[in-house]
């Protein structure tokens, strides 16, 4: 593609601080796909290992610096990847030549200068040294490239330090390079943020490559507003720092609108279901989140099964659930789950948990006898199961999935920019990266969104875009209403017609099943989406 008229929608991410694992695997799952991406991030203390690497280039143990050690497929030696450094991954269409690879790496090299030169730094190409150096006196390595095209398609990207720790690239032999010193920007004197390079990076790349830059779902820091909109929580203080306006929130004691307003009807069979739970000693996120579905599903013998206790070890500013040192893990719970389903006859069952990051495997075990349990108790069964994120774990994602869940479900919650403010132990790549590995393996993934907590639609569109991208299958988005005061204020109401907007949109970004409505929830009509998931699937 030429770098004249603009031929392509560039969708660009910043992903802040994100593990090794969860960057790779969204790479190769929009890889697999169609569109132009820019995936800019910060990873964690990492050294990688290019298909060319000498393992003697390692010069300490990655372990006693704080550091990690990953081989990878890209081209190139060792390097170095970590906090001050931007790294970006572009994934675009390359022609397929003899010359491919060279030429679409003098591209990038081109994006860089262009973009250093922005900050008053002059950079070069040096010959025969993939990168950009800066001082042709004594040149200084300040970007380092490692790519692989596959199939027309890039894969992997480039990394410029920033305000880069310089030490860390003393415990290795830097790109195979033992002649030449890698500088920052900040080292040559200029200083910036990660966030500010990315922009022009971002710009900088998009005109380079002949597209239109779309951003909406960018996390960019967002300045504070105006001082007479002053927060006076934790809570307020990290959506006002999210872009939030304050100001125009609904207060707490506000009458909500008819269409938020549940029909809450006890009948005998929510109160059978609710004498059996009791007499199991089991937990449903049903009473435990305040969820306003609760007679409708309780009516029709359906309920969630919240597993590994009722203290949760993280604190996201929507969930009603407690945040509090958890007990220990009850051995027995499995298979009470077990019995009250079996003795319910229910053809469906939810299963979730609170998040427990105090324990190796994050709960994933208990999940796993669980989902064993129900099925032998009642082995026509149905099970979903609505995970937490294990802290990226694989191994523990496996073991979820080896006792064979129906469908797969890890809510993203919210937007990009308002991930930080609403969730903040989790992170929106890390989310995509279980539910893509997931999907991988071959399981019917889902996932939830919640509007009303001052994200726009173009943002929701670009979330629901992500989960599409990420081989999602079910999605339900339903309307944020605030369970106290100490939570996330309501920054509007959604009206019924714009749910009827997002469930078209969903759709035509090819969904499989789509629940979007004010009172929809992750559990909401969980048969009703697996087996419209499970009829479209078929039929493909």
């Amino acid at each position: 593609m030429g770098a004249g008229a603009v031929s392509d929608t560039l969708r660009v991410r910043w992903l802040g601080r994100t593990d090794y694992d969860d960057a790779l695997e969204l790479q190769h799952r929009l890889h697999e796909g169609t569109g132009s991406w820019l995936l800019l991030l910060e990873h964690p203390h990492t050294y990688t290992m290019g298909v060319r690497a000498k393992r003697e280039h390692v010069l300490v143990d990655p372990a006693d610096v704080g550091a990690r050690l990953v081989w990878t497929d890209r081209g190139g030696d060792v390097t170095y990847h970590g906090p001050g450094q931007l790294v970006a991954y572009p994934i675009v269409d390359v022609p397929v030549e003899p010359d491919s690879t060279p030429r679409y790496v003098h591209r990038l090299e081109q994006v860089l200068i262009e973009t250093l030169a922005e900050f008053q730094l002059a950079a070069f190409a040096l010959d025969g040294y993939p990168g950009v150096w800066v001082d042709a006196a004594a040149p200084r390595k300040i970007a380092a490239i490692g790519v692989k095209l596959t199939r027309g398609r890039s894969l992997h990207g480039i990394a410029l330090n920033v305000t880069t720790d310089l030490g860390m690239f003393g415990h290795i032999v830097p790109c195979g390079i033992p002649d030449k010193p890698v500088t920052s920007m900040a080292a040559e004197g200029v200083r910036v943020s990660v966030e500010d390079v990315a922009r022009v990076f971002a710009r900088r790349f998009a005109v380079t490559f002949g597209l239109e830059a779309r951003s909406a779902g960018v996390d960019w820091p967002v300045a504070q507003p105006a001082s007479s909109e002053s927060a006076t929580s934790p809570v307020e203080r990290r959506l006002q720092r999210a872009g939030v306006s304050l100001g125009e929130a609904v207060p707490f004691h506000a009458r909500k609108p008819a269409w938020v307003r549940p029909r809450v009807r006890h009948g005998s069979e929510v109160l059978e279901l609710k004498r059996l739970v009791g007499q199991l000693s089991l937990v449903t996120v049903c009473e435990e989140a305040g969820c306003p579905n609760l007679s409708e599903c309780w009516k029709d013998g359906t309920a969630t099964f919240m597993i590994n206790g009722e203290r949760c070890t993280r604190a996201c500013t929507f969930c009603l659930v407690d945040t509090s040192h958890p007990l220990p893990l009850d051995p027995g719970e499995p298979d009470r789950v077990a019995a009250a389903v079996a003795a319910l006859d229910l053809e469906f069952a939810v299963v979730t948990a609170v998040a427990r990051d105090d324990l190796a495997d994050g709960g994933a075990e208990a999940f796993a006898r669980t989902i064993r349990a129900i099925k032998l108790a009642r082995p026509t069964t149905r099970v979903e199961v609505l995970i937490p994120d294990f802290k990226g774990s694989a191994a523990a994602l496996d073991t979820v999935l080896e006792a064979g869940p129906d469908v797969l479900n890890h809510n993203l919650e919210t937007v990009l920019r308002l991930q930080r403010a609403v969730r903040p132990s989790a992170h929106y790549a890390r989310s995509l990266a279980v539910l893509s590995r997931a999907q991988r393996a071959g399981f019917v993934t889902k996932s939830g969104l919640m509007v009303g907590l001052g994200e726009s639609f173009d943002e929701l569109r670009e979330a629901m875009g992500d989960l599409a991208a990420a081989g999602v299958s079910i999605l339900t988005v339903g309307q944020y209403l605030r369970p106290t005061q100490w939570h996330a204020p309501v920054a509007r109401y959604w009206h019924p017609e714009e749910f009827d907007m997002i469930r078209d949109y969903a759709t035509e970004l090819g969904f499989r099943f789509v629940e979007a409505s004010p009172l929809a929830r992750s559990s909401y009509h969980a048969k009703r989406g697996s087996d419209a998931a499970q009829v479209l699937a078929e039929r493909a």
